[in-house]
């Protein structure tokens, strides 16, 4: 019998579609979480804080298979899980569709001035003149990072009629590698990073990416608030080099009331909604969970598996 601690969230979800010989252990609460801990071969903890997840899965001395719902597992003790033998699947492509829509609601709000036309609706004002000009067709966009939601970015533009160039650690034909794309910066209008959080990304886009980007560019960020380096983003902002940024992330979460990029009248923040924009989460999570239950029970492989040693 497998026994699997679950969020009790995705009970309604999940009741009546797990495989035989799966023992499903649903937690209400972090001290319910906790109990059980010990018993875990399977987890899926999600929505519930890292902290508390962390907590319990160093308890979950028995565990062979984490299940998470994010793309991004930083926040998990990778470490203890290598050490432990323990496989860890992810939500890679799930957020696929939901990132992606954000990104070209960014850009679309940055080019066509949204941010105004809403304003003067409150006002009860009737512009005579649209607030921003730009169209995607024929514009020049960069997406660094190009997995699953990165690909899926790159087809919608291609769709507006961008122009769009993908950059990865391992390039295909037409990409650029992870030693290229700093010196091509200079050619794109938008810059999209779509990156892994590991340390090899920590502050990858620092004041020399900056530096190299084309005047009035903009900078989009829904990787992690650490890839940027949140001085230098300022520093272009405030030097009028950047033309925009649309930030989904920041450093730290939540961004304080008092953080200068609030008040930037060209920087975007999405608050880390983007991935979770979406009515089929737990659907989509709960499908892919399900699948690899099964594949788990044969003793197949996992499909989604985290390289624990690469971070993604």
């Amino acid at each position: 019998m497998t026994v699997a601690v679950i969020n009790a969230h995705m009970r309604p979800t999940l009741e009546g579609r797990l495989p035989e010989g799966v023992d499903p252990l649903w937690f209400k609460d972090v001290e319910q979480l906790l109990a059980l801990a010990p018993r875990a071969e399977v987890a899926w903890l999600d929505m519930i804080a890292p902290q508390h997840a962390r907590e319990a899965i160093g308890r979950m001395t028995g565990l062979r298979w984490y299940n998470a719902m994010s793309s991004g597992v930083d926040w998990l003790p990778l470490d203890l899980l290598r050490e432990r033998g323990v496989r860890l699947t992810n939500g890679a492509g799930i957020h696929a569709q939901a990132v992606s829509e954000f990104v070209l609601m960014g850009m679309l709000t940055m080019a066509k001035g949204w941010r105004q036309v809403v304003r003067a609706q409150d006002r009860h004002e009737w512009l005579r003149q649209p607030p921003g000009t730009r169209e995607l067709l024929d514009a020049q966009v960069l997406v660094i990072g190009a997995g699953e939601i990165g690909s899926r970015i790159a087809e919608l533009l291609r769709a507006f009629g961008s122009q769009v160039t993908t950059a990865r650690r391992h390039p295909g034909p037409g990409e650029l590698g992870q030693d290229e794309w700093l010196g091509a910066l200079g050619r794109f209008d938008w810059v999209v990073l779509i990156v892994p959080s590991t340390p090899q990304t920590t502050g990858m886009f620092g004041a020399e990416a900056f530096a190299a980007m084309k005047p009035g560019a903009t900078l989009l960020n829904f990787a992690r608030g650490t890839v940027v380096d949140q001085d230098a983003l300022l520093a272009a902002i405030d030097s009028g080099h950047l033309g925009g940024a649309f930030l989904d992330v920041t450093t730290p979460e939540p961004l304080p009331q008092d953080h200068p990029l609030w008040s930037r009248e060209n920087v975007h923040i999405s608050m880390h909604l983007a991935g979770r924009a979406q009515d089929a989460l737990l659907a989509r999570g709960a499908a892919r969970f399900l699948d690899n239950l099964e594949r788990y029970r044969r003793g197949a492989e996992l499909v989604h598996q985290v390289d624990l040693a690469a971070g993604y």
